[in-house]
């Protein structure tokens, strides 16, 4: 049981550091959608939708084979950190050149531009492919600080990364209106380049916060030697390209409706519908702030462990736990709507309900992001066994069902179809992953305490959202409930648990 304290220990570093940061990124919500009309949003939206796709491709599936072939060459750690990192630096810079050649074009096809807003949308293209660019050349340094245990400097690293895009927001924001109004020092200069409420200065400081990150890492980078081991790459590309495909299809499944919102539905309303669904989804990141913080502590804690004998029922054990953490979350998300739906705020009360409108597809998005969080963990038995082509299978299915169902529905249920169809893709995606695993990789998972949890959860979302219209008394008395029901029955374990040195 000491490994799973250390493993907990681990996970909680990252997982202070990752929830911090991203609260912080939160707090921005309430400043976008007060100086955002919900169309204009609905870009920002779709903008972001498009990068996570682009950064899937470019990070290349190399971030788990990194960490895989630590664990198999453990006496040739230089040279698996070589391969990793000048791929990645290979296709990234390819992608640079290809996407700021075709910027425009990409502008025109991405967002079906008119000729007045083509220039913008230009503008925005190639940030964001700059944007990428730092991203991808950063996946192989923040992993190699996390295959070496620094999770403080990991920390460190998206404190200034997630500080410097929020500082810079405000600037553009506030600070610079405020000193043009006031005819401050550099008003004049300022007011001739400045323009009130641009939603490309969002992708600015996005990009400027990604390029303080990149600096900072540069003692990693600098660490790379510019020789390839040929013989561990093939058997890196092998392993890697399943998890680009599985990668990029799990990226598909979550933003590809927010871009088909935009094509299915009428234009009068695809961007405002858009901008709708992504600011209430951001409700549900603080579940999938959770599920981000797990990872990180548990990818590369579960391949350096896998050696171990125990391993299997060492896993079988987080997972169990895990589930219960993300049903505690779901029930107090949806138990406390009613005060987190004031993050969401609009110019004036009629757009601040048009946004709350919204609210109904939150606790379906919620329950999509516990499937995905138990799929990502059972996702270990085919990391483990070299078997990572069904997780292509696997993901590729959710994306196809994502696509298919997305083109019936939204146009009859707008984003709430949507939330409809993210739900059912990782429900089938969980499933698919556990079945499989049985069969090709045992793991001892408590099925029946498992599901005894998601279904009480689901009952108890339903009584709070639905039945008690989001009161939050009787929300919060459920929540409540649950938790001493959980503590009455996981005491015995828990204490065998914090007993263990």
């Amino acid at each position: 049981m000491s490994v799973i304290k250390k493993f907990l220990g681990d996970t909680a570093i990252y997982g202070f550091s990752t929830i911090l940061s991203r609260l912080f990124n939160f707090i921005l919500t309430p400043i976008f959608t007060s100086k955002f009309a919900p169309s204009v949003y609905g870009i920002f939206t779709k903008m972001y939708s498009y990068v996570s796709i682009v950064n899937a491709v470019l990070a290349f599936g190399m971030e788990t084979t990194y960490f895989r072939y630590l664990n198999k060459h453990e006496d040739r750690k230089q040279e698996v950190y070589n391969n990793a990192f000048l791929t990645i630096l290979m296709v990234a810079s390819l992608f640079l050149a290809t996407g700021l050649y075709w910027a425009e074009d990409i502008a025109r096809m991405m967002l079906n531009a008119d000729i007045s807003e083509l220039k913008d949308h230009t503008r925005y293209v190639q940030i964001c492919v700059w944007l990428s660019f730092f991203d991808a050349v950063a996946v192989i340094p923040f992993s190699k600080l996390r295959a070496d245990g620094r999770p403080i400097k990991y920390s460190i690293i998206k404190f200034v990364n997630i500080g410097t895009f929020i500082s810079t927001n405000l600037i553009f924001l506030f600070v610079i209106p405020a000193i043009i109004s006031n005819g401050g020092i550099g008003a004049e200069w300022l007011h001739s380049w400045y323009r009130p409420q641009w939603v490309g200065y969002v992708f600015i400081a996005n990009l400027l916060a990604s390029l303080a990150a990149l600096l900072l890492l540069l003692p990693e980078i600098l660490q790379v030697q510019l020789r390839i081991n040929r013989e561990i790459l093939v058997k890196m590309f092998s392993y890697s390209w399943p998890i680009l495909v599985a990668n990029l299809s799990f990226i598909v499944n979550e933003n590809l409706d927010k871009i088909m919102l935009g094509h299915y539905l009428p234009e009068a309303i695809a961007d405002r519908d858009t901008g709708i669904y992504g600011a209430v989804a951001k409700i549900a990141i603080f579940l999938s702030i959770f599920i981000q913080a797990f990872r990180l502590g548990a990818e590369p804690f579960f391949f350096s462990h896998a050696k171990q004998e125990n391993a299997r029922q060492t896993y079988a054990i987080i997972l169990q736990y895990f589930v219960i953490a993300l049903a505690i979350i779901f029930v107090g998300l949806v138990a406390n709507i009613e005060i987190l739906k004031h993050f969401i705020r609009g110019k004036n009360e009629q757009e601040q309900l048009l946004y709350w409108s919204g609210l109904p597809a939150v606790p379906l998005l919620l329950f999509g992001y516990m499937c995905l969080g138990i799929y990502m963990n059972l996702s270990i038995w085919y990391r483990l066994s070299d078997q990572t082509r069904y997780g292509l299978y696997i993901s590729a299915a959710g994306a196809i069902l994502t696509i298919i169902l997305n083109i019936v529905l939204i146009p009859r249920f707008s984003y709430m179809g949507s939330a409809f169809v993210s739900m059912l893709a990782y429900s089938v995606m969980m499933v698919t992953s556990y079945v499989l695993g049985q069969k090709h990789y045992p793991i001892p998972y408590k099925l029946s305490r498992i599901l005894a949890y998601l279904l009480a959860s689901c009952v108890l979302v339903v009584l709070s959202f639905y039945i008690f219209n989001r009161n939050i008394y009787i929300g919060n008395a459920l929540l409540l409930a649950f938790l001493a029901a959980t503590l009455y029955f996981e005491k015995d374990q828990l204490k065998l648990i914090l007993s263990k040195k």
